[in-house]
């Protein structure tokens, strides 16, 4: 599987943005995606998951309410919504994937098999 985010980019605080993650190669409804973030000189952080069928979403405490995680199984394409963003947000953000095995709560980096580039996002205050 190859995983090419984008829509990154400058916003001011309270303001939004979407991410992209277009995914090619297998069958992209039978994996688990989810997007990572990654500030500078820090660990990469779980932001969210959402199953094969888009019907199941899982957050971290930090972004939920704020952010959303959508699916189109038909473009092969994975999106993050992210609304109120705060200067705190700011990072690179990665999507990743990994086989589905009955469930999204994959939180961890090292469980997902296939990362996409990284896009950055800057929140200014």
């Amino acid at each position: 599987v190859q995983l090419q985010a984008s829509g990154g980019g400058l916003v001011q605080a309270g303001g939004s943005l979407r991410l992209s993650c277009v995914a090619s190669g297998r069958t992209f409804s039978s994996y688990v995606m989810g997007w990572f973030r990654q500030a500078p000189g820090k660990e990469r952080d779980f932001v969210g998951t959402i199953g094969r069928t888009g019907g199941r979403t899982l957050y971290a405490d930090s972004v939920k309410g704020r952010f959303t995680i959508s699916a189109d199984n038909a473009k092969n394409t994975v999106y993050l919504q992210m609304n109120s963003l705060k200067p705190e947000d700011t990072a690179v953000y990665y999507c990743a994937a990994r086989d589905y095995r009955g469930s999204i709560h994959y939180t961890k980096a090292a469980q997902y098999d296939y990362w996409g580039q990284g896009t950055l996002v800057t929140v200014s205050s």
